[in-house]
């Protein structure tokens, strides 16, 4: 090839209109001869259709394809239909007939058709969809243009029927040219902030069909800067006529913004199907890296024809976009880049060099790939492979995963620099650059207990027809035992000469894993070898049908509105005891036990807790598949602490699910721990953070309700347990029962009761004794037992102390208290039968009468701390004084030899504290019931003491 075949115009010497018309030909000869290679991808019905569309376009008839109305726009500019086409129209309506319209040439309203995408390229395959682009006249009415979409959609309809896809798009020059646009125009188009990109895509790949040619075909490269003067001195000068031309703008400066955008979108696109994305992605990258002198590929294929190089291989989209990123690539020396664009290519273009082709000429495509390959030193053994892709397993699937995931990694982090270097992200960049982030983390992150996902569109399908499951010994721990997987059916003798496909610590997580990539499906055969576990093949069936039905496949897609919060479980299944009997040993000695207590958390009369071990598998709104495992005697709890703290405070709960399948009761053993979760999850999140009481075996726990920070509190037992209720609290908390916990004590009564702004009292019958318990405004509980002569003489000394605190109270508020400051309530309540009986059920009962003559008298009690930190009292016998200063050690003796001999006869039954004030011990603000409770049982047992001893 000569230079004088390059044809460089300079329109300030003037252009010879020749030169021009020899340019436009060598454009229509590139066109040619893609229409010509895209026809002979496509089958007959499909060819007819691609024939027939300008034809169908050009004329409004009412036995054609595509006829709205008279109405509709009709007539393609400088479109005249040959003989040929003429028959194939009348081949589909004998009625037809075409008129020419004589004299001078009228307007038409459309003023071009193209194609655009991978047709005629190749990559080229049977499921290729045509884009075509139908440029109208902007003059064109509302209603005009409304028809004329209604027309493309009855044509989109009857290609169609004729087994193609094609997808019309309509463009007015004129606001296309402003970078106006409100709709896509390819079935690929990512949105209206690539304006550029899509023009450059368009040039290096649309085929004319019919119309004006673009006028940015005449425009050379080097002119390409002022692009407006070039084409105003063309059309000015009368070079060429305005009516043969289409003016859709040029390529001289591509804002960076478009690189991040055109970049999101394949990233987003890449992570379900990775080698689509590549050669795009890795366009953007190139791009990106020029700026601001972008050599985009319509440019170079622009300057190919100008310079007469019309090797149609040569300027085949796909084939430029291989030698640009081969180009850049080997520049850099990234040789493993490079082949992952080979492999992306050639997967991309589907013909399989490794078989011989259906016919026996080869097809151009053929042709192109193996000379392509051939340059690769591509050897039989990488073309076998990869032609197999459909048959890929785990094992080709992982290590391909890695170079994909790495090429995705990579981009993101180019994306986010090159927009920060060029400050060139907008806000809505930034936000899509986040939310994409979100993505990509979500499927390619790696974290604890997250199920890998290793197939992001690499292979089609890794089921394994047989897979061998092993419970064995630890490589480095005997003593730690695993699970593993191998392919194919291997015998107890043979698994251990093969590698596994995957080990994992529990079967929970390798049976997660093995669904979520679809390792394991409906028809695949299972040998299972349990070692040590105590799994059987029912339950192992059972297990996998569990997660199917929780996990269905494929997953949703992820919304954006669920990316722009923090993740949440969407889905929750709790498989318990996998591969353990809770029951063994008596089973292995045929020994069923015969109490009456069947709780599966306090099974029999030694209350053995069945729930050994939970694995918890998680779905979350990112569609992120996690397992938790929970072993050891408090595992169900655990678990229900991390579920509830994983829950969005007021925002959806997930869907629970819980499944047990092991040898003994196993249906009770899931019941139970499901009922357990619903019921604390009934409490959990409301208005008034509570407490939840739990029975485990011997010990209690009590769950914290406060939202996302759960906690719960192990208490030994029962002494542990009212320690921990008497306690003070800073606010009211109810206090909600387990349904089996405290069975068979009065506390299971009591505690439920309490209530804010309310001070109950509760009593019980044992013998000659009483059990007097206290629910104070808080909810925290006083207990003593005293001798009971009659429930006058038991409830009237507290009821005065009750309303003499009550007393202090109110006088302690400001007459202008906020109105959420309510006075307390007191109410009394017998538990009745007395016990040992065990029907109990509460009786409530009235306010003892406090207007009586009791041989007792009013003692008053004043408490205050001195430097030491020691308590000091003072205490008031019917308004007697007596205090540590003048008594020292001997107060309570004094106090007591005092009422002695007030009492007829000396008798020492107890006395009472009838007022306390503790103002200078609390403080101001943290006055609570049971504070005063407390002082008041130990100053009585002192002074009681005394009168006993004195």
């Amino acid at each position: 090839m000569t230079r004088a075949e390059e044809i460089r115009p300079d329109i300030d010497d003037g252009i010879d209109r020749k030169v021009l018309a020899q340019l436009r030909a060598r454009f229509l000869k590139v066109n040619q001869g893609r229409l010509l290679r895209a026809q002979q991808a496509l089958s007959t019905r499909q060819q007819l259709v691609l024939r027939l569309l300008p034809l169908l376009f050009h004329v409004n008839h009412p036995l054609l394809p595509g006829y709205v109305s008279a109405a509709t726009p009709a007539g393609v500019c400088g479109f005249e239909p040959d003989e040929a086409l003429l028959a194939e129209a009348q081949r589909l309506t004998r009625s037809f007939t075409y008129k020419p319209q004589r004299g001078e040439r009228p307007a038409r309203p459309i003023q071009g058709l193209f194609l655009m995408g991978s047709l005629g390229t190749v990559a080229q395959a049977e499921i290729s969809d045509m884009d075509l682009w139908v440029c109208h006249d902007p003059q064109l009415s509302t209603t005009a243009i409304a028809e004329l979409r209604r027309k493309c959609d009855a044509l989109e309809a009857w290609a169609a029927t004729q087994g193609a896809e094609v997808h019309c798009f309509l463009v007015d020059p004129q606001r296309f040219t402003a970078g106006a646009r409100e709709a896509r125009l390819t079935s690929d188009d990512c949105g209206t902030t690539q304006h550029y990109l899509l023009l450059d895509e368009f040039y290096r790949t649309a085929i004319w069909l019919g119309g004006r040619t673009p006028l940015w075909w005449l425009v050379p490269v080097y002119e390409e800067g002022r692009y407006a003067e070039y084409c105003e001195k063309l059309l000015s000068r009368r070079f060429i006529r305005a009516q043969d031309v289409l003016d859709l703008g040029h390529l001289a400066h591509i804002p960076p913004g478009e690189f991040i955008g055109a970049g999101m979108w394949q990233l987003f696109k890449g992570i379900d199907s990775p080698y689509k994305s590549v050669l795009k992605l890795l366009l953007s990258e190139v791009y990106a890296s020029e700026h601001p002198q972008v050599n985009c590929l319509a440019l170079r294929f622009k300057q190919a024809v100008f310079a007469n190089r019309l090797d149609l291989d040569e300027l085949d989209p796909y084939v430029m976009v291989y030698r640009r990123l081969e180009e850049y690539l080997g520049a850099r020396g990234e040789t493993e880049r490079l082949e992952l664009v080979r492999r992306s290519l050639y997967l991309k273009v589907g013909k399989k060099l490794s078989r011989p082709p259906r016919n026996r000429a080869k097809s151009w495509q053929r042709l192109l790939l193996e000379r392509l390959t051939g340059d690769w030193r591509w050897t039989s053994r990488q073309l076998t492979q990869l032609d197999s892709r459909s048959q890929w397993k785990v094992r080709q699937v992982v290590g391909e995963r890695r170079m994909l995931v790495n090429e995705l990694t990579h981009s993101y982090h180019f994306l986010t620099q090159f927009a920060r270097r060029l400050q060139a992200i907008s806000p809505m960049s930034s936000h899509d650059l986040g939310v994409l982030g979100r993505r990509l983390y979500a499927a390619f992150d790696r974290k604890a207990g997250k199920i890998e996902l290793i197939n992001p569109g690499i292979a089609p399908d890794l089921a394994e027809d047989n897979l061998t499951l092993v419970h064995c010994p630890g490589v480095d721990s005997p003593w730690e035992s695993l699970w593993a997987m191998f392919p194919g059916s291997l015998g107890a003798r043979e698994w251990p000469d093969f590698s596994p496909l995957k080990r994992s610590r529990t079967l929970g997580e390798l049976l997660a894993w093995s669904h979520r990539n679809g390792v394991i499906d409906a028809s695949t055969k299972l040998t299972l070898h349990p070692g040590n576990s105590d799994l059987t093949e029912f339950e192992l069936g059972n297990l996998l049908d569990s997660l199917r039905q929780a996990f269905p496949l494929p997953l949703e897609p992820v919304p954006e509105s669920a990316l722009l919060k923090a993740a949440i479980p969407r889905e929750v299944l709790l498989l318990l005891n996998i591969g353990i009997d809770p029951l063994k040993q008596h089973s292995q000695l045929n020994v069923h036990l015969t109490s009456g207590r069947t709780d599966s958390l306090g099974y029999s009369g030694v209350r053995e807790n069945l729930v050994q071990s939970l694995d918890q598998i998680s779905l979350n709104s990112w569609n992120e598949l996690v397992v938790s495992r929970y072993d050891g005697p408090n595992a169900p709890l655990d678990c229900l602490r991390d579920y509830l703290n994983a829950l969005p405070p007021g925002g959806p709960q997930p869907n629970l699910r819980v499944r047990c399948f092991c040898r003994n009761r196993a249906p009770a053993i899931a019941e139970r721990v499901e009922t357990l979760f619903r019921e604390v999850l009934g409490h959990y999140g409301s208005a008034t953070p509570g407490r939840h009481l739990v029975q485990l075996r011997q010990q209690y726990h009590v769950f914290d309700l406060h939202p996302g920070q759960v906690s719960h509190t192990t208490l030994a037992d029962l002494p542990a347990l009212l320690d921990y209720l008497g306690k003070a609290r800073t606010a009211f908390a109810p206090l909600h029962l387990d349904r089996h916990a405290l069975e068979g004590n009065e506390l299971a009564l009591i505690l439920p009761q309490g209530q804010p702004d309310c001070l109950q009292v509760f009593y019980r019958l044992h013998g000659d004794q009483a059990e007097l318990s206290v629910l104070d405004e808080h909810n925290a509980l006083w207990r003593q037992r005293l001798p009971f002569h009659d429930e006058q003489s038991l409830l009237t000394p507290l009821h005065r102390f009750l309303q003499s605190l009550l007393y202090r109270r109110n006088a302690s508020l400001a007459l202008d208290a906020p109105p959420d400051v309510a006075a307390l309530e007191i109410r009394y309540y017998r538990i009745v039968p007395p016990a040992p009986l065990r029907a109990q059920r509460l009786e409530p009962r009235e306010a003892p009468e406090t207007a009586v003559s009791h041989p007792f008298y009013d003692v008053q009690a004043i408490l205050e701390p001195t430097t030491g930190g020691r308590m000091q009292a003072t205490l008031y016998c019917n308004h007697r004084e007596f205090s540590e200063l003048e008594y020292g050690a001997g107060l309570y003796r004094a106090v007591a030899r005092h009422i002695l001999a007030q009492r007829s006869g000396g008798e020492r039954y107890p006395c009472y504290i009838t007022d306390l004030d503790l103002s200078r011990v609390l403080g101001k603000g943290q006055l609570q019931s049971i504070h005063y409770l407390r002082y008041k049982a130990r100053l009585e047992t002192a002074l009681n003491q005394a009168l006993q001893d004195d």
